[in-house]
């Protein structure tokens, strides 16, 4: 019996790097798991089938966030799908994970990457929160992947940082208005982790890899992993008494 057997969970941009490891992990402790992409089915289909490899339950949900339509469709993908494995359309543990990372220094962000961020990283939660609460069960969770970048000035990610930033405001005032549930919701901040969106960069130049290493106070970059363990333990009981934070997930970045 895994800590979340029983409970059903959403995990937004879960095809992929730290929504991948959110959704095998919260698969692997017993929760039905939808799997939530934005356009590679293909990928969300092998984190699908790498949670039911493992004895889990999981099916994959299709929607486009920062596009008109965006959390209905989800919602829609959502609720006829869940109908069809557990016969409910409850659910336990929202994960707002998805995001883009528009790079670039203040006099280089254009209009359309600001705004795709606000709408992708912030509009999206925002909306799909507000509508899972009407099928979230009370004494549910929920969390929202926020970045370090909301403690380290990183200048040329300051969009994104913006957003994030916005993230655990709307993390801390949640969750004063849905505690009266009995519902969480808290704030994981990562810091650098070695995903496919870090790639370019990260991976095969040692001299990037040792420079980003050296940030954390533990001396290595992060891995999906690491973050997925935060996150279960805030969607687990475990967590009850713990809400409206930010948890810092950076590994000590720049302590």
């Amino acid at each position: 019996m895994g800590t979340l057997t029983g409970k059903t969970a959403l995990v937004t941009g879960g095809s992929r790097g730290i929504g991948r490891a959110i959704a095998e992990r919260l698969g692997a402790e017993g929760a039905l798991v939808a799997v939530h992409y934005g356009r590679n089915a293909a990928a969300a289909e092998e984190v699908v089938e790498a949670v039911r490899a493992k004895g889990g339950s999981a099916f994959a949900v299709q929607a486009e966030l920062g596009t008109p339509g965006d959390v209905a469709t989800l919602w829609e993908g959502y609720d006829r799908q869940a109908l069809e494995h557990s016969g409910s359309t409850d659910l336990d543990v929202l994960v707002n994970n998805a995001g883009v990372t528009p790079r670039g220094e203040i006099e280089d962000t254009t209009p359309e990457a600001f705004d795709e961020a606000v709408a992708v990283n912030m509009r999206a939660p925002f909306f799909l929160a507000q509508q899972g609460l009407k099928r979230l069960r009370d004494g549910g969770r929920v969390v929202n992947i926020s970045s370090g970048a909301t403690r380290i000035a990183l200048t040329d990610i300051i969009a994104y940082a913006m957003t994030k930033g916005a993230i655990d405001a709307f993390t801390l005032t949640l969750a004063k208005a849905v505690g009266g549930r009995g519902i969480t919701v808290n704030s994981v901040a990562p810091g650098i982790v070695d995903t496919d969106i870090n790639a370019s960069w990260l991976r095969g130049d040692e001299a990037a890899q040792r420079s980003a290493a050296e940030l954390s106070a533990l001396g290595r970059v992060g891995r999906p992993e690491d973050i997925a363990d935060v996150v279960a333990f805030l969607a687990s009981d475990d967590a009850r008494w713990v809400t409206g934070q930010v948890v810092d997930a950076t590994g000590g970045s720049q302590l």
